[in-house]
C-alpha cells in the first residue's frame, strides 16, 4: 500500500465508537454524561480529602492520587471524542496522536501500580494493624505514588516513540475511540509482529505481577479477617477490602482484554467498548464505589459541606 507522509499530513482520522453506534447522538450524550458525573465525584472526592483532617491518613493519601488519576485519564480522552461528533471532524494529527496515547498509556500504567499498592496498605492496616503508621508513614505512601507515576511515564514514552516511528499506509482512520497502540499497529506498513510480541509481554508484565500481589494481599487479608472475633470488625474489612477489588476487578479485566488478548481475537467494536469502560465508565463509578461504601469518606463530605454552608451564611 501507499505511504503516506504523517509528520506533513493531516494526521488521522479516529472513528471511534460515537460514528459507529446505531445511536450515535443518545450514546454521546450518555458519554457526556458519564463525562461530567467522573468529573464531579472525582473532583469532590479529592476535595474532601485534601480539606478533611481526618482522611489525611495513608489509605486516603493512595486513594487521592487515584482519583487525580481517573480525572486526567478520562479527560484525556472524552473531551475530544465528544467535541469531534459534535463538530463532525474526527482527525487527530501526528503529534496530538502520539501525546494522547502517551498520556493514556502513563494514566493507565500509574492506576495499574497504585492499585497494588493500595492493596498491600490493606494487608498492612488488616494484618499487622499496630505496625501501620510505622510501615505505611507518609514518606512510603508519597515514595509509592511517585514510583507508579514514574515507572509508568518510562513504560507509556518508549512504547509511545516505537508504535510512532513506523511509516504508516494510505489509510490513516484508526477505527478506535483514541490513539492506542493496538489499531494503529495495523496501519503500520511494516512487519510489527515482533513489537506485538514486546506489547504482549509488557502488557502481562505490567498486569499480572501487580494482580499477582493484590491476589497474595487479599489472600492474607481474608484468612486474618475470618479469625477476627468482632463481627463489626470484620464487617468493616470487608466493605473496605470489596469496594478496593471491585475498582480492580473493573480496571485489570477491561486492561487485560485489550492489552493481554492475542490480537487475532480482537474486533475494532469490541476494543472500542472495552476502550469507553476503562477510559470513560470506570472513572465514574471508581469515587462513587469507594465513598458510597465508605462511611468516614461520607461523613467527611457531611462535614465539609457542613462547614462551607456556615461559612456561606457568616457572610451573608
Amino acid at each position: 500500500m501507499e505511504r503516506w507522509n504523517s509528520t506533513r499530513g493531516s494526521g488521522f482520522i479516529l472513528t471511534g465508537i460515537l460514528n459507529d453506534s446505531g445511536s450515535p447522538e443518545l450514546l454521546c450524550a450518555t458519554v457526556a454524561v458519564l463525562y461530567m458525573l467522573a468529573l464531579t465525584s472525582n473532583g469532590l472526592l479529592l476535595l474532601v480529602i485534601t480539606m478533611d483532617a481526618q482522611l489525611r491518613v495513608p489509605m486516603y493519601l493512595l486513594l487521592r492520587q487515584l482519583s487525580l488519576m481517573d480525572l486526567l485519564f478520562t479527560s484525556v480522552v472524552t473531551p475530544k471524542a465528544i467535541v469531534d461528533f459534535l463538530r463532525v471532524e474526527n482527525t487527530i494529527s501526528f503529534g496530538g496522536c502520539a501525546l494522547q496515547m502517551f498520556l493514556a498509556l502513563m494514566l493507565g500504567g500509574a492506576e495499574d501500580l497504585l492499585l497494588a499498592f493500595m492493596a498491600y496498605d490493606r494487608y498492612v492496616a488488616i494484618c499487622h494493624p499496630l505496625n501501620y503508621m510505622v510501615l505505611m508513614r507518609p514518606r512510603i505512601c508519597w515514595l509509592m505514588a511517585a514510583t507508579s507515576w514514574i515507572l509508568a511515564s518510562l513504560s507509556a514514552l518508549g512504547h509511545t516513540l516505537y508504535t510512532m516511528h513506523f511509516p504508516f499506509c494510505a489509510s490513516r482512520k484508526i477505527r478506535h475511540l483514541l490513539c492506542e497502540i493496538p489499531p494503529l499497529l495495523k496501519l503500520a506498513c511494516a512487519d510489527t509482529s515482533r513489537y506485538e510480541f514486546l506489547v504482549y509481554v509488557t502488557g502481562v508484565t505490567f498486569l499480572l505481577f501487580p494482580l499477582s500481589v493484590i491476589a497474595a494481599s487479599y489472600t492474607l487479608i481474608l484468612l486474618t479477617v475470618f479469625h477476627m472475633p468482632s463481627n463489626e470488625g470484620r464487617q468493616k474489612a470487608l466493605i473496605t477490602c470489596s469496594s478496593h477489588l471491585t475498582v480492580v476487578g473493573m480496571f485489570y479485566g477491561a486492561a487485560m482484554l485489550m492489552y493481554v488478548l492475542p490480537s487475532s481475537l480482537h474486533s475494532p467494536k469490541q476494543d472500542n467498548i472495552i476502550s469507553v469502560f476503562y477510559t470513560i465508565v470506570t472513572p465514574a463509578l471508581n469515587p462513587l464505589i469507594y465513598s458510597l461504601r465508605n462511611k468516614e469518606v461520607m461523613g467527611a463530605l457531611r462535614r465539609v459541606l457542613a462547614k462551607n454552608v456556615l461559612l456561606t451564611y457568616s457572610n451573608i
